[in-house]
């Protein structure tokens, strides 16, 4: 398997709206893509209608916030494709709350399933990559991580602790063939953004220098690139994907 074309990626959470951008345009890109899910039988509704788009997803469940889920996944994805090149962490939720008020089951929840899951997903692909002197660690944080924001300690302490993360496992594997770098987009037009009341979605696009939300194919070519060998010297880098809502 020499052509990138042909390697296989695993996206987490691949059932929202970001995750199944970049799983069609992996696919359509010639990635072989393995759809992580939790929930199954939302998975199996979003399973038919991407075949119904011809859309051929392998999809395998874990709970990314457990280790050894995780572990059991990654051999059977391994056992009945191959071992993954490229990994993508995107699961995550969200456990909004003044901080003030924010329970420690909010706070643990949001920690798990947003950093938590980097490690456990990263563990267990690194050593295969490391072997093969080729990898892709690909980690999506968000602009909230980079600015904070208001009822989001939890959340934002996860989505800047996963470039912390990156910063120091790119310097590790540098020199190994395997890159790691964050994505970090702002508000996106995925179901759950577009579902908040029109006069509040219209107070975010407001505070939006290009005055509009972002799609989330454009986060998907994104993923894209840094998956490719044209990005084969960036490494350890945060890549912004916001409309100017957050520049430094």
């Amino acid at each position: 398997m020499n052509s990138l074309e042909h390697r296989i990626v695993l996206i987490t959470g691949a059932t929202g709206g970001l995750g199944t951008a970049m799983c069609k345009k992996m696919h359509d890109d010639g990635y072989k893509v393995v759809a992580n899910y939790r929930n199954e039988e939302k998975a199996l509704e979003w399973q038919k209608k991407l075949k119904e788009e011809g859309y051929d997803i392998a999809m395998y469940q874990a709970d990314v916030a457990d280790f050894d889920s995780v572990g059991r996944m990654v051999a059977k994805i391994t056992e009945d494709i191959g071992p993954v090149s490229i990994l993508v962490n995107n699961a995550g939720i969200t456990r909004d709350g003044a901080f003030r008020k924010m329970t420690w089951e909010n706070w643990r929840a949001v920690m798990s399933s947003n950093l938590d899951s980097v490690f456990n997903c990263t563990r267990h692909v690194i050593n295969p990559m490391i072997d093969s002197g080729f990898g892709r660690i690909i980690n999506i944080s968000s602009v909230n991580g980079q600015r904070g924001q208001f009822g989001q300690a939890n959340y934002s302490a996860a989505k800047a602790g996963m470039h912390g993360f990156t910063k120091t496992l790119a310097m590790e594997v540098a020199n190994k063939g395997v890159t790691v770098n964050t994505i970090s987009p702002g508000y996106i037009g995925t179901d759950m953004v577009m579902a908040v009341r029109e006069e509040i979605r219209n107070q975010i696009i407001a505070q939006i220098p290009m005055g509009r939300l972002g799609g989330t194919e454009e986060v998907a070519y994104l993923v894209s690139f840094l998956a490719s060998e044209h990005a084969n010297f960036i490494t350890g880098a945060n890549m912004s994907i916001n409309g100017g809502q957050h520049v430094y």
